[in-house]
């Protein structure tokens, strides 16, 4: 019923998501700026989802910034590059957003470098093969720049028997206190142009719907000026809502296509990027470079010099929070937006290629959310109402308060949950839904590889 009235007013969104306050005042307007090196980065060997590379240089090596110092390890796994020129002073393990340690590279940057970036053989969309793309973009060490850190070539290898039409240019952002792809857009929108050239030609795509939220009226502008004539690529504005850029939200808003529980993009014809993931790929493949710093929003109520910022992987979140400055009461460090962003749990870790953002609170923000006591579910229904892939996150709350984790997967869909928050930001009994489905969904994993293991015996 939703999307027949969608269509016939000709509203390009989805079905229920909730409005939290934006907070991108502080920052859409800043433009990006290069941020200074560390007296050491710190470069984990797994940036991504997948197997980490093979380091290839050793100890005590001098490397080049842009030198490729790790390669990949099979399909699902990209290279590594050096984010400075200097030495690496000590390879061993560096502690990971998720409190895990992870072997990564210790690099002492050269203050007296010019740190310029190695460039390598250009690789060009109207010469090279989809697989000479393909491979290009996995050497480059490309992933999805969006946060998700899924390796880009994978992604956008079709498989056999499967065909794409479609690509879609997520510029949504639609995550609070988030800018990053907002700058981009206007600051690179060529890179966008040049970066989608290598979509078609590895995906065999037809069309290009770049989708933008109509609170960026300015990046919409810089694309559409900056669109190729040759090329069938359009610039969609989209109404704000959260989740506006979640691939199936975009999927189903734009083409009206509804992907199938389950099931991904590619099996109703459509592959999506992120706009940053584009412009990068459009900056690095002509120059034969791989990606060694990333653009990151900077903010929240917390920090003093709030902004965009183009810093090297591997800067230690301590260096940016003293650099930029921060309150006396800071509380808590988000990495990412606050929607779907994870608190960190040190900051001796380092900003990785999935890195979109630091946004850090006081007490005054914090205080007020933990002095907040959970109640029992009173069954009102705002979270059925909220989340967008139509679940009950009601139900599914009780079953993961007895444990039945494998009904909530067999029975209630919990794998097609994406974790968006939506239903933890409405609950009136505050009520840490998305906490508890990630709880269950590991245990869900755990249980079904014991029991594989059990099977191979």
């Amino acid at each position: 019923m939703f999307d027949a009235v969608k269509h016939l007013f000709g509203v390009k969104t989805f079905a229920h998501g909730i409005h939290p306050p934006d907070s991108k005042n502080d920052t859409k307007e800043l433009a990006i700026h290069q941020f200074p090196f560390a007296e050491l980065l710190i470069v984990p060997f797994s940036q991504h989802i997948g197997k980490p590379a093979i380091p290839i240089v050793g100890e005590g090596a001098e490397v080049t910034r842009g030198q490729m110092i790790a390669k990949p390890d099979g399909f699902m796994s990209v290279a590594i590059h050096a984010p400075a020129t200097g030495v690496i002073r000590s390879i061993s393990l560096t502690p990971a957003i998720n409190g895990k340690m992870t072997p990564g590279f210790f690099l002492e940057p050269y203050t007296a470098s010019t740190q310029e970036v190695m460039e390598g053989p250009p690789v060009m969309p109207d010469t090279a093969s989809s697989e000479e793309i393909l491979s290009a973009i996995q050497n480059a060490g490309v992933v999805g720049l969006g946060g998700a850190g899924f390796p880009t070539h994978a992604k956008l290898k079709v498989p056999e028997g499967k065909s794409v039409d479609a690509l879609i240019i997520n510029g949504a952002e639609c995550e609070p206190y988030l800018t990053t792809d907002h700058r981009v857009m206007l600051e690179h929108a060529e890179d966008v142009m040049k970066g989608i050239p290598y979509l078609l030609r590895a995906t065999g795509a037809k069309t290009v719907v770049i989708a933008v939220e109509s609170n960026k009226p300015d990046a919409a502008a810089a694309l559409r000026k900056a669109l190729p004539a040759d090329l069938p690529i359009t610039v969609e504005v989209l109404p704000v809502k959260y989740p506006q850029g979640a691939e199936k939200m975009l999927v189903s808003a734009l083409l009206g296509r509804e992907i199938p529980s389950g099931g991904l993009p590619l099996d109703v014809g459509v592959i999506c990027t992120n706009v940053g993931t584009t412009a990068e790929i459009g900056h690095l493949l002509p120059r034969g470079m791989g990606l060694y710093e990333r653009v990151i929003t900077v903010g929240g109520p917390a920090v003093k010099k709030k902004g965009n910022y183009r810093i090297p992987i591997g800067t230690p979140l301590r260096y940016i929070l003293d650099t930029v400055g921060t309150e006396d009461d800071i509380t808590t460090v988000v990495m990412g937006g606050p929607m779907m962003g994870a608190a960190a749990s040190s900051l001796d870790i380092s900003i990785t290629k999935g890195s979109t953002g630091v946004i850090a609170f006081t007490h005054r923000e914090t205080g007020r959310v933990n002095e907040i006591h959970e109640y029992p579910c009173i069954k009102c229904g705002a979270c059925v109402d909220a989340c967008p892939i139509f679940l009950n996150p009601s139900q599914l709350g009780i079953l993961a308060s007895k444990e039945q984790y494998e009904t909530m997967v067999d029975e209630f869909h919990l794998r097609d949950c994406f974790e968006c928050g939506c239903c933890t930001f409405v609950c009136p009994s505050h009520i840490p839904l998305v906490q508890k489905f990630r709880v269950a969904k590991a245990a869900s994993r755990k249980a079904q590889a014991k029991a594989a293991a059990e099977a191979a015996k």
